[in-house]
């Protein structure tokens, strides 16, 4: 199986069975996520508890980029703390951008997946959406509900 055919195994699974999305009792971090160029929508939701990402999910509609997205990132940062997480979402950002290490890519697992967003700038909103609404919860780091 070639790079691209696995990359798009990924991208199906998580779109088709993700296991993030979901509402989240108990989550103290909430915020809306809007992607206004294609309708892209999610309501991202993390607890956060001493500083870790203890669980994560999000609700909403959009296109498969975006929801693979938001459950892959979902996946790689919970359990994490919120600066691994920040660093992962500028790896992810920087990726998109093919400014990236081949090492720097492998830390982001099945994130990887999206690399060639780079060469589709269309979709490049649609990849970033759940990235971009956790660094804007952090950004803020108050407890919010959307």
């Amino acid at each position: 199986m070639d790079n691209r055919s696995f990359y798009n195994s990924i991208l199906t699974e998580h779109n088709l069975r993700p296991s993030n999305k979901r509402e989240l009792p108990g989550a103290n971090f909430s915020l809306e996520g809007v992607n206004p160029n294609c309708g892209d929508d999610i309501v991202l939701r993390l607890r956060v508890e001493d500083g870790v990402i203890v669980d994560g999910a999000y609700t909403g509609s959009g296109c498969a980029i975006s929801q693979a997205s938001a459950d892959i990132m979902l996946d790689l940062v919970i359990g994490k703390t919120k600066e691994e997480a920040l660093k992962l979402s500028d790896l992810f950002f920087r990726m998109i951008k093919e400014k990236v290490t081949e090492e720097e890519l492998e830390e982001l697992e099945e994130a990887a997946a999206l690399s060639d967003i780079a060469h589709m700038p269309a979709r490049v909103k649609c990849a970033v959406l759940g990235w971009r609404t956790m660094g804007e919860i952090f950004a803020g780091d108050t407890p919010s509900q959307a």
